[in-house]
């Protein structure tokens, strides 16, 4: 028997959501072990007051609990 948990993260990029939505995994990894599956439910640019793009990719992961 498994037990999964599913959280949502966020991560930004300057360059692109692929980017983005790696970082948010890198980051992730470093903390939580046995990553399952990571699936992209949010996209977005936000928009500075100097006209810079930050890409936001929102990822809802999953990851096993240890027994």
């Amino acid at each position: 028997m498994s037990v999964y948990r599913v959280t949502d993260v966020i991560g930004t990029s300057a360059e692109s959501w692929e980017d983005a939505a790696a970082a948010a995994v890198t980051v992730a990894r470093g903390s939580l072990r046995d990553l399952r599956v990571a699936e992209v439910v949010a996209q977005d640019i936000h928009i500075d007051e100097g006209g810079a793009l930050t890409y936001r990719t929102k990822l809802r992961i999953s990851f096993k609990y240890e027994q």
